[in-house]
């Protein structure tokens, strides 16, 4: 889509046909032209045996993103944070009287947030998708939280030991559940509209391209977006997985993840 010199894409596709795509992806661009922002969404998919809710990830993923995506452009002086803080509210609320929250595998999600204006562009990550900054003379910035890569290989094999004591707890990672108060833990900041040319959000069913397979680096990975579309990117990696039958061990968990990128170029080139 274009509009006033801007371009934004967007492709979502789940990792097994037969099961509802946990991603969620929006762009909003208010009327005014003078801005915008992305939402992007990684639902958790949880264990075999529940967490204590009644409702599917898709469901909180859409009722989350839907908040998000509503306050971001509502709520253009409230910081991104505080934008999270507040949506993790509204969508706990509507399910806490069915739901038991405090079960550590409540429906959760991870998160990437943009929002621009003439001025700023500002940035919200929490988990393990990332976003990519784009400066006007082609260097590309990834915004990650790396507390999850950070976390021993052992931990990560045993999602049991993740559950209880590494999730949304101190000295492991965090995700977007049902406690308002982990927004505070987000890699957040702010940038000149200036020294921004171009945005992507991508889940970790896309960032196997780069973290992954290792088809190529950050920029590597923004150029074939911006050339060749968010599809060609999920189209690259579903290759690749469908070539690596064995599933190298620790590679991946999936052989094949939801995947979603959402591109926006703030000022053409």
């Amino acid at each position: 889509m274009q509009t006033g010199g801007m371009r934004t894409e967007l492709v979502s596709e789940p990792g097994d046909p037969a099961r509802p795509n946990e991603d969620f992806a929006s762009v909003a661009l208010p009327t005014s032209g003078q801005g915008g922002s992305l939402v992007v969404l990684d639902g958790v998919t949880p264990p075999d045996d529940g967490g204590g809710c009644l409702h599917s990830v898709p469901w909180f993923t859409a009722r989350l993103g839907g908040a998000l995506g509503e306050l971001t452009v509502s709520l253009p002086d409230v910081p991104l944070a505080e934008v999270l803080s507040r949506a993790l509210a509204r969508t706990a609320d509507s399910h806490a009287a069915t739901c038991d929250l405090s079960h550590p595998r409540t429906p959760q999600a991870t998160v990437v947030l943009a929002r621009w204006s003439p001025l700023s562009v500002e940035y919200l990550v929490l988990s393990d998708s990332a976003l990519l900054v784009e400066a006007p003379d082609g260097t590309v910035t990834a915004l990650l939280d790396d507390r999850l890569d950070r976390l021993p290989r052992s931990a990560l094999a045993t999602h049991a030991l993740v559950d209880s004591t590494l999730r949304n707890k101190e000295g492991g990672f965090f995700t977007a559940a049902a406690d308002p108060s982990v927004a505070s833990r987000a890699v957040t900041g702010s940038l000149p509209r200036g020294e921004v040319g171009a945005l992507a959000a991508l889940t970790d069913g896309a960032t196997r391209w780069v973290e992954r397979f290792r088809e190529g680096d950050w920029t590597d990975c923004l150029t074939l977006i911006r050339k060749e579309g968010p599809q060609a990117l999920v189209d690259r990696v579903r290759t690749l997985e469908r070539a690596d039958a064995e599933r190298v061990p620790l590679r991946r968990g999936k052989a094949h993840d939801d995947a979603t990128v959402v591109f926006a170029e703030l000022s053409p080139r």
